[in-house]
């Protein structure tokens, strides 16, 4: 599987235990920044990672900044992606089998290298559910996207 990684410079510090964790399980991995402790805001960062996954070059993402809130917002901006806040292995597992979650956001400092490496491996690894409710509730996530909010 093809995995867009990124994050911003708080997210920097985690960002390569889990692009190793993400090799080890044998997936493909790309780093879109950032590559140092530079402050930079995480929406660009963000716009580079969720672009992969719209265009199809990457089938999965996963965004690493302080809390994984703020890429976790932007990243629901963005129409076609469907992001989470993931700091433990239930929701890691879960947002993908009953949501279909493409962007897992991890906060750096709030998880330790350890249990990102569990959340990797349990995000990478979960399948959408075929139970009819949950494809009926993430149908109706899609339409609300071509919705006009006043």
């Amino acid at each position: 599987m093809k995995i867009a990684v990124g994050g911003d410079h708080a997210g920097f510090p985690l960002k390569e235990t889990i692009v190793s964790a993400i090799r080890k399980l044998g997936h493909e991995v790309t780093d879109y920044g950032c590559y140092d402790e530079t402050p930079i805001d995480f929406p660009d960062i963000t716009i580079k990672v969720c672009n992969m996954v719209r265009k199809g070059e990457a089938e999965k993402a996963i965004l690493v900044c302080g809390t994984g809130v703020g890429a976790s917002i932007a990243a629901n901006k963005i129409p076609g992606i469907r992001a989470a806040v993931c700091h433990d292995v239930h929701t890691a597992h879960q947002s993908i089998e009953h949501d279909d979650v493409n962007v897992m956001c991890i906060g750096a400092k709030i998880v330790g290298p350890w249990l990102a490496e569990d959340l990797v491996e349990h995000f990478l690894s979960a399948e959408f559910s075929t139970d009819e409710d949950c494809r009926r509730r993430v149908q109706k996530l899609h339409n609300m996207e071509k919705m006009n909010f006043i």
